[in-house]
């Protein structure tokens, strides 16, 4: 249960738009402020959401045994949203190009930096996610025991939002060096970002599309 949930909460993480925030916040005036209010941000919205899918999952019975083919049938029909989105990203990779940093909230927040858009800016950014849902599922259907259930939401929410604090941790111990290597992953992740995206939620849509049939199917427990 364990792996399959941080296995999707890594696919969850991969956010190129979480990193390109991030190197913007560390070249603000005040970097350190203006990342911590954005990891809290972060967290906060990533805390909220799992906890609070966790217990509409639980509280749908999804984890008792007689209800085993809608837990597989949930995680199949993830599966499919993940590779429909995985597809227009794509579509729309090859019709636009790369995406332009300059448009959108996010764009028009980080023109402003402060404490209340930093804040704003990580719940914007990890607004629930078809990943982050299937990594939640993962853990209700499971029937895991209480302290389980506290430590895999814990470890999937910091899994979830590394693309935060990892940043924030290597600045805090090594600004400049943090600095000039987020700015030049920053220009790879122009031209690439979307690339990265696709494939994450395809891996992850095909992970759940196989493993709902082998559930449905009656190959795995």
């Amino acid at each position: 249960m364990l792996i399959q949930a941080t296995g999707l909460a890594l696919l969850a993480a991969i956010s190129p738009t979480a990193l390109v925030v991030a190197a913007a916040y560390i070249g603000s005036a005040n970097p350190r402020t203006t990342l911590l209010l954005y990891l809290a941000g972060a967290l906060v919205i990533t805390f909220v959401l799992a906890v609070g899918l966790y217990f509409v999952l639980k509280a749908g019975h999804l984890d008792l045994s007689r209800r085993r083919e809608p837990r597989y049938d949930l995680r199949l029909g993830l599966g499919i949203v993940l590779l429909l989105a995985s597809a227009f990203f794509a579509r729309r990779a090859r019709r636009r190009g790369p995406p332009a940093p300059s448009k959108g909230l996010v764009a028009r927040l980080l023109a402003r930096p402060g404490s209340l858009t930093a804040f704003a800016v990580g719940v914007i950014v990890y607004g629930p996610s078809v990943t982050l849902i299937a990594a939640i599922q993962v853990i209700a259907t499971s029937r895991p025991s209480a302290v389980s259930a506290v430590v895999a939401l814990a470890i999937v929410i910091a899994v979830s939002v590394m693309c935060v604090w990892v940043p924030f941790v290597l600045y805090l111990l090594a600004p400049r060096p943090t600095t000039r290597i987020l700015g030049v992953f920053n220009s790879w992740l122009q031209a690439h970002g979307q690339l990265l995206l696709v494939g994450a939620l395809g891996a992850a849509g095909v992970y759940l599309i196989a493993n709902g049939i082998l559930g449905l199917t009656g190959a795995v427990g």
